[in-house]
């Protein structure tokens, strides 16, 4: 197995073909190719993870969007955020998400804790 550590874009990009062409011949885990495939993804996920990193996003636009997902209204936030004028306040900006807030909804929503702590954008 010949696989160097990704130091630059040219050794990225030929990871990326190499582990193109294994995702094409779908080895079985445990085969050498398997082997190859899943080492060059670890080394291609830590590389991403230093060049390209995603930023968390805005606590209320994940509430929003998971909102979205599940088919939610502002009234099924209430047992989350509290009365319905609180849920309004806090999708409005008005009021910041309290720590218990964020423990509700990092519970029922899933929304990851560190996401929902960030300082929300200005309306």
């Amino acid at each position: 197995m010949d696989i160097r550590p990704i130091h630059t874009k040219a050794d990225y990009k030929a990871a990326l073909k190499m582990v193109s062409a294994l995702v094409d011949a779908d080895p079985k885990r445990g085969t050498p190719d398997g082997d190859r495939l899943e080492v060059l993804g670890a080394l291609l996920l830590a590389y991403e993870a230093k060049h390209y990193p995603i930023e968390l996003p805005d606590p209320i636009e994940a509430i929003k969007f998971r909102m979205e997902q599940q088919g939610l209204s502002a009234k099924d936030l209430q047992p989350m955020i509290g009365g319905l004028n609180r849920v309004y306040e806090v999708l409005n900006r008005k009021r910041p998400l309290s720590l218990a807030m964020v423990r509700r909804l990092n519970s029922s929503l899933g929304i990851s804790a560190d996401c929902l702590i960030r300082e929300a954008a200005l309306a």
